[in-house]
């Protein structure tokens, strides 16, 4: 998800991942489709395995003669380049990815060599100063502090609707690979 879009759900200032989604739904099956995410993303957030169930707005269930195997090639050449379908499979009416996914994993990248990396700009954040083992290990023991049920609502934007912000973190890991 990422660079291009302003985050996953469809809104009114720019343009989302969803959007896309729904668009190449479309013009797949030939009508309009209810496209639900996993979770939300913000703006500039990329995402791998980003679960959806796609439906046939207001109807449920997909009408269509191509095969399940071949929906994942038929999205993709339908998306941007930045955009890719890996699989498709059919689920029960009743599952939301939301709110039957086990757990969701997040992955926070800090590059800290000295010059950019280019091939990083949108997928890490850039500390040019060194991160001694001494401050590692500072992050990893305030990594520790978020382990178990916490409300997070202090993290949440001003003026969000979002009722349920207790969530649990089962691990949290601050460990160094090279110059990541």
């Amino acid at each position: 998800i990422g660079t291009s879009y302003c985050g996953y759900q469809v809104q009114p200032n720019g343009v989302t991942v969803q959007q896309r989604l729904n668009e190449a739904a479309k013009d797949l099956f030939g009508y309009d489709c209810d496209i639900v995410g996993c979770s939300r993303t913000d703006s500039g957030v990329h995402a791998n395995e980003f679960y959806v169930a796609v439906s046939k707005k207001g109807e449920g269930f997909i009408e269509t003669s191509i095969p399940i195997e071949k929906i994942p090639q038929a999205m993709s050449v339908r998306l941007p380049n930045d955009i890719s379908v890996l699989s498709a499979s059919m689920v029960d009416d009743s599952f939301h990815p939301r709110y039957d996914v086990r757990y969701k994993e997040y992955v926070y990248q800090i590059w800290n060599g000295r010059a950019r990396n280019p091939f990083l700009f949108d997928r890490s954040w850039h500390c040019p100063k060194p991160i001694d083992d001494e401050a590692l290990e500072r992050m990893q023991i305030a990594a520790r502090c978020f382990i178990g049920k916490k409300d997070f609502s202090a993290f949440m934007s001003e003026g969000s609707d979002t009722e349920d912000t207790v969530r649990e973190i089962y691990s949290l890991t601050v460990e160094r690979s090279g110059d990541f």
